[in-house]
């Protein structure tokens, strides 16, 4: 999985490629502690998002649950296949989700 991050003041926006997994989600969520500091506005950008894993999804939520402590979190631009996890399990419910 490539991951790029833009900060713009206390705005982050972190974009997606490939797969979110058991492989990739260790390494985004190092990156995710130290990059959110001072982050007011995370936005996640899953355009190029293949697939998402429970591992995936434990990243989504932790940060989340982070998030929404010091700011808010946004989600955008999710294909079909996942959206249907997000369905499925029930982050769609909890998420808020834009599509460009």
């Amino acid at each position: 999985m490539d991951v790029t991050m833009n900060r713009n003041g206390s705005e982050l926006t972190v974009a997606l490629v490939g797969n979110l997994d058991t492989n990739s989600s260790p390494a985004l969520g190092k990156q995710l502690e130290t990059e959110l500091d001072g982050v007011t506005r995370l936005v996640f950008d899953l355009k190029e998002l293949e697939y998402i894993s429970s591992a995936g999804l434990r990243i989504m939520l932790v940060t989340m649950q982070r998030m929404e402590t010091q700011g808010s979190m946004v989600v955008k631009n999710v294909c079909p296949e996942v959206m249907d996890v997000f369905t499925i399990t029930g982050f769609i419910e909890d998420l808020t989700i834009e599509n460009d």
